[in-house]
């Protein structure tokens, strides 16, 4: 059974940094692709950030140049890093995962089989 655990969320203010993390467990990870995902109150779930299974990334373009998204195979963890952060990036943060995922699908929310429970950002103005 694939479990998806997120943590680090918080609340900050505007300009400021947080890195979110996701604990996986329950597969192979070499097989998986892996991504976030975040659904503001009221607005659909949207792509964040996400490794393909070929280890390409991709972001959306609302926080390109200010997340990064990295992965710890050996610990079977992913991370965001959210720098910059804006009042607009107050949501609720999802950690995904999907079997092999192509670059051009890492941000669509109907690859993903597998779902962490959200963990929340309020980024304050």
């Amino acid at each position: 059974q694939v479990q998806l655990v997120e943590s680090g969320g918080g609340s900050v203010q505007s300009g400021g940094s947080l890195r979110l993390s996701c604990a996986a467990s329950g597969y192979t990870s070499s097989m998986y692709s892996m991504a976030w995902f975040r659904q503001a109150p009221g607005k659909e779930r949207e792509g964040v950030a996400g490794i393909a299974i070929n280890g390409n990334i991709r972001y959306a373009d609302s926080v390109k140049g200010r997340f990064i998204i990295s992965q710890d195979s050996a610990k079977n963890t992913l991370y965001l890093q959210m720098n910059s952060l804006k009042p607009d990036d107050t949501a609720m943060y999802y950690c995904a995962a999907g079997e092999a995922v192509t670059c051009w699908a890492v941000l669509y929310r109907s690859e993903y089989k597998y779902w962490g429970q959200g963990d929340q950002l309020t980024v304050s103005s």
